[in-house]
């Protein structure tokens, strides 16, 4: 069954950094091209994409531009997110996506919180 874990979420003071990561299990994620990303979902708002690697290519949504950076470990089957001079309005619940290029299937870990303090 594949499966994405996160991991890294916590409590820190604005200004911090956070490393989060996501560990892919199953054979599907070596077969075909898979777009990843990182989601988050703020308290009372809609899941929203912070930063994803398509085909290859980085795109960041602009609050997160310059702070945030996705990068992909093939060797071990992971994706970080490590997130700099974060603010409060970075808080929420982070969720790593994987999207296959070829059959157009997704899936979704269960999500880390991460919350910022002032």
């Amino acid at each position: 069954q594949p499966q994405l874990v996160e991991s890294g979420g916590g409590l820190v003071q604005a200004g911090g950094s956070l490393r989060l990561s996501c560990a892919a299990s199953g054979t599907i994620f070596s077969i075909g091209a898979w777009d990843w990303g990182w989601f988050r979902q703020a308290p009372g708002k809609q899941r929203e994409p912070v930063v994803r690697l398509i085909v290859g290519e980085t795109h960041n949504t602009d609050s997160v531009k310059d702070r945030f950076t996705i990068s992909r470990d093939n060797a071990k089957n992971t994706v970080y997110l490590q997130m700099n001079s974060l603010t409060p309005e970075d808080t929420g619940v982070y969720y790593c996506n994987a999207h296959s290029l070829d059959t157009g299937s997704a899936y979704w870990g269960q999500g880390t919180q991460v919350t910022v303090s002032s």
